[in-house]
């Protein structure tokens, strides 16, 4: 039998959407109800559909959305790990971007620094692109693993990148499905329930959040994904996850390469040392970050020397090719991969076509729009309308000039990976209108990281002790 307090009568429901509706506020047991109902089954779909919408409408307070997120995540199975992991247990997540392939250098990163990465991924929905999808461009790599399996796979190599289990955050699948149907997928206190309620239940030591922001992300503006990251920190946290977050710009696609892949093919290059220099910024942030936050390193510097060490010196790609085998790839094909020189074709399907277009002006590289080449993509087969649907994993793009660079006329500046035999006219000019060229002083580099959100409970050490540490005396 369970305690949780019995709601089955509709009207307590309607009670609770009419409350929500005109702006009130609802107590812990009404959330807990609310949760227990909808795994349960025992709210309409209708009653479900209408409360999304008022939280939509009216927003959430603090108390209610860390309540909503506490019932979520214990509405199913909560991982239990060794006692000797407990402060090893790390994970990230991203919001989404083009040509985010983070999380798999990041994963055997981490675990060549001796952490545990129990990642629970996704797959893509809408222009971004799902780490899980990626994956599964590899032949025979599995993302379907029980508990124990995980288990066995943290204990043998490390990190594991995986799907949803059945019994993990059951109520969310329902929310996430209906959130979509009745367009409230943009709501903070629902976003922030549905990531940390997932996090929360992997029984992780530290959390780290990469919110993005930018033309190519759920959030346009700094100011609002800040809103989103502290939401998402003060969750974290108050389910007893040391939990921070890394603002992160999100305009121009991440490294060379986007669609699924050409993704795999890229992060590959970073583990071997080599790759763009954009994804290894963030690689080496992020998981100093990590490595600072569950104190395997002094501080965050120290700990971005350990990050770029293990993806120089073959650690981190041993822990990929061992975690792929784990995982299901064949010994052969993933020593294949992973060997120095190999082409990656042999083994991941390379799309029929390759059209490559050329620049219309001499001048610097000042922008190429990601959201424009993830919609480009997105029509071409690479990402989903609804969820469930099947992809093209070989449909892409390869950039084959940098920001920043100077271009001639009638040089190439991308590559399209595409099975049709002909891109339309309209996907041309949209392509061709992603680029941007201008003069020479036209273009300001700049770091994709842009803010670091802490754990309220950690310091940063200065580097110089002699400097003030920014704390008002």
């Amino acid at each position: 039998t369970s305690n949780h307090p019995v709601m089955d009568h509709a009207i307590s429901f309607q009670e609770m959407i009419r409350r929500k509706r005109d702006g009130g506020q609802l107590s812990s047991e009404e959330i807990c109800a609310f949760i227990q109902g909808v795994k349960l089954a025992n709210i309409q779909e209708c009653q479900i559909g209408a409360m999304l919408m008022a939280i939509w409408q009216k927003g959430m307070v603090n108390e209610e959305t860390l309540a909503l997120t506490k019932e979520m995540m214990m509405s199913g199975e909560v991982f239990h790990w060794p006692e000797e992991w407990a402060e090893l247990m790390v994970d990230k997540h991203s919001t989404g971007g083009v040509g985010d392939k983070i999380s798999l250098p990041l994963a055997p990163a981490l675990a060549a620094c001796g952490c545990k990465v129990p990642m629970i991924s996704g797959h893509g929905l809408a222009h971004t692109g799902g780490t899980l999808d990626k994956l599964e461009s590899i032949p025979g790599f599995n993302i379907h693993q029980s508990v124990e399996q995980v288990r066995q796979i943290l204990q043998d190599v490390g990190c594991c990148i995986v799907g949803q289990t059945e019994t993990l955050v059951p109520a969310d699948r329902v929310l996430y499905a209906l959130r979509d149907a009745t367009a409230t997928v943009d709501s903070l206190p629902l976003i922030t329930g549905s990531i940390i309620s997932k996090k929360g239940a992997e029984g992780l030591y530290a959390l780290l959040l990469d919110v993005k922001f930018g033309r190519a992300a759920l959030y346009k503006d700094l100011n609002s994904a800040r809103t989103l990251a502290q939401s998402l920190v003060n969750a974290g946290n108050s389910l007893g996850t040391r939990t921070g977050a890394v603002l992160s710009r999100m305009d121009t696609p991440i490294g060379r390469c986007v669609g699924n892949a050409l993704e795999v093919c890229e992060a590959l290059e970073c583990l071997k040392g080599r790759g763009p220099d954009d994804l290894k910024e963030l690689v080496t942030f992020l998981g100093g970050c990590l490595l600072w936050m569950s104190h395997r390193s002094p501080s965050l510097e120290n700990g971005q020397r350990m990050i770029a060490e293990v993806l120089t010196n073959g650690a981190a790609l041993h822990k990929f090719q061992a975690m792929l085998e784990a995982q299901g790839v064949s010994t052969q094909i993933a020593h294949s991969l992973c060997s120095q020189t190999t082409d990656y074709f042999k083994h991941l399907r390379r799309a029929e076509y390759q059209t490559e277009l050329q620049a219309s002006d001499d001048g610097t590289v000042v922008d190429i729009d990601g959201m424009v080449i993830a919609t480009v993509l997105h029509k071409l087969g690479a990402g989903r309308t609804r969820a469930g649907q099947s992809i093209n994993h070989s449909v892409g793009v390869e950039l084959l000039a940098d920001l920043g660079q100077q271009i001639q006329r009638g040089q190439s500046w991308i590559r399209i990976h595409h099975d049709c035999p002909v891109l339309s006219p309209e996907q041309h000019s949209d392509l061709q209108g992603s680029l941007l060229i201008g003069g020479r002083d036209s273009y300001q580099t700049r770091a994709r990281v842009a803010e670091f959100i802490q754990p309220p409970d950690t310091r940063l050490t200065p580097q110089d002790p002699s400097e003030p540490d920014g704390s008002t005396s």
